[in-house]
């Protein structure tokens, strides 16, 4: 009999223990589904600057590690499409280069060509932090805010996943992405593992568009 009462305590425990788990659970599971519906609802609230509509919503980061396929990520890229001539490590004039055989493809593609950094590379647009950038990188809400004060019309938000180019860098995902740019009054592009499918999950947000570097050449 007493083998009996104590199994009958271990399944009550067992029993009591499971219950505990999944109230704990539930509660997890509610609070991340009230931060995105609070994070949709936000961008949804959000007024979409009526220039948005004429900026890209495909951009391609360029990136030393693509080497020649950086010519086959431009030919993928649609008509219309946005690049951020990058390659910070290369030398002005090596810039000034690059920057004129990619002007001559954005040209006959339409493409829209911003240059990231302050070097002076031709009429192009560009992409910074500091004032008068056409687009910029941002990673927090403070940067996002300080982006728009300086005139920023497109906002690159990242890592919004995890990245190869920044590996092991701690990712936003969608919660706090959507929290991030709630409620600001300028079109944002996610960046950081973003391919065609992730940001039309992400659309709901309020997501203008987004950029990518092995998404082009995968």
């Amino acid at each position: 009999m007493a083998m009996s009462v104590t199994s009958a305590g271990s399944r009550r425990a067992v029993l009591a223990a499971r219950a505990i788990r999944s109230r704990m659970v539930e509660k997890r599971e509610s609070a991340v589904s009230d931060a995105m519906r609070a994070a949709i609802g936000g961008a949804m609230r959000r007024r979409h600057p009526s220039h948005a509509k004429e900026l890209p919503r495909r951009w391609l980061m360029t990136d030393p590690r693509l080497g020649e396929a950086l010519w086959d990520a431009l030919a993928t890229l649609p008509a219309g499409s946005g690049v951020i001539l990058r390659h910070y490590e290369r030398s002005l004039a090596e810039r000034r280069v690059l920057f004129a055989r990619i002007m001559r493809i954005a040209q006959r593609r339409r493409l829209t060509l911003v240059v990231a950094g302050q070097d002076y590379l031709g009429r192009a647009p560009g992409h910074g932090r500091h004032r008068g950038a056409l687009t910029a990188p941002v990673h927090s809400r403070r940067e996002a805010i300080a982006a728009i004060r300086n005139g920023a019309k497109l906002l690159f938000v990242s890592p919004v996943h995890a990245t190869r180019s920044h590996p092991g860098a701690q990712m936003l995902g969608s919660v706090r992405f959507g929290l991030l740019i709630r409620g600001l009054d300028t079109a944002v592009i996610a960046l950081g593992g973003m391919d065609e499918r992730r940001w039309r999950a992400l659309r709901p947000l309020g997501v203008h568009g987004w950029a990518g570097i092995d998404a082009w050449v995968d």
